[in-house]
């Protein structure tokens, strides 16, 4: 939950949501996303939470990390496996979800207030 936040939280404040122009009078605002520049401080940002919480949790910032994974384990016909261990599945996808909603009610909450 807690990588998912810093992730969340930091993008959305990276992102300049529109830019004003004017071109011949007229003045328009112009959606901006990311784009490839912008991809640059995203990877680092992923590369940090990985390298301060990788060990412990494996890069758990994405429910489809831990679920696929999980799913094929449950049902590809493997010798001498395991269980899935379904009792820890919903942590690892219900936590990047909350952590990824705290993260938007956060920044909408400073959006509103300035």
């Amino acid at each position: 939950m807690i990588a998912t936040f810093v992730l969340v939280y930091a993008v959305l404040l990276m992102v300049d949501p529109s830019f004003a122009i004017e071109f011949a009078g007229a003045k328009a605002d112009v959606p901006v996303g990311l784009g490839s520049i912008g991809a640059l401080p995203v990877g680092l940002i992923v590369f940090a939470i990985g390298l301060s919480l990788g060990g412990t949790t494996g890069y758990a910032i994405n429910p489809a990390r831990d679920l696929g994974p999980r799913i094929a384990h449950c049902i590809l016909p493997i010798k001498d496996k395991r269980d899935s261990d379904w009792g820890y599945a919903a942590v690892p996808v219900l936590g990047p979800l909350a952590g990824g909603v705290l993260a938007a009610l956060l920044f909408l909450s400073h959006a509103s207030m300035g």
